[in-house]
């Protein structure tokens, strides 16, 4: 039965994938990748010959139907992203809904995610928490960091390496300096 399989993919070292993300990639008809430069390293390094695409951010609104067609038609796709899980701060959600509401069947498998070891070497509360993804870079922004200082659970988010010192100055405004925090790379 034809299907889309979520793959993890190893944040930092090639050595994190599983055996069964491996084999999954191999038997794939098509590899969706967030960036095929990226992952083609990635599948030299395991000697993975499958077909892949391209399905990021700037094409996914596109090609989220003729996907779902495809895997309607026998196909089976795998979908990964540069780093970790897809649909998670990455591509992924929208053929993830499109497939769902199709009824085709999804599976994500376990793996690389960045916020759960951040979160776990972090030292902070982890029994309950609020992963945020990405902040808005502009519009929104001290709105949505407002919002998030009515939480009361730890709070995950990503930020570029570029923006971290501005973006730790306006988190510490907003949600107040006595607040802990803790930089993961």
């Amino acid at each position: 039965m034809s299907q889309l399989y979520l793959v993890p993919t190893p944040i930092g070292n090639l050595e994190d994938m599983t055996f069964r993300a491996i084999r999954i990639l191999n038997e794939a008809d098509t590899i969706l990748a967030e960036d095929t430069r990226v992952t083609a390293k990635l599948l030299r390094h395991y000697e993975i010959g499958t077909p892949m695409q391209a399905h990021h951010q700037f094409n996914e609104h596109k090609s989220v139907e003729h996907l779902a067609d495809r895997i309607e038609q026998g196909e089976t796709i795998a979908l990964v992203t540069d780093a970790g899980t897809p649909g998670i701060s990455d591509p992924g959600f929208l053929l993830v809904r499109e497939c769902a509401q199709r009824g085709i069947q999804v599976y994500c498998l376990p793996g690389a995610t960045a916020f759960v070891p951040a979160l776990v070497n972090s030292a902070l509360p982890c029994d309950k928490f609020w992963f945020e993804g990405f902040l808005p870079h502009k519009k929104g922004r001290k709105t949505r960091i407002d919002k998030l200082a009515t939480l009361e659970a730890t709070i995950a988010l990503y930020e570029s390496p570029y923006r971290l010192v501005k973006s730790l100055q306006q988190l510490a405004e907003g949600l107040g300096s006595e607040r802990n925090a803790c930089v993961c790379r």
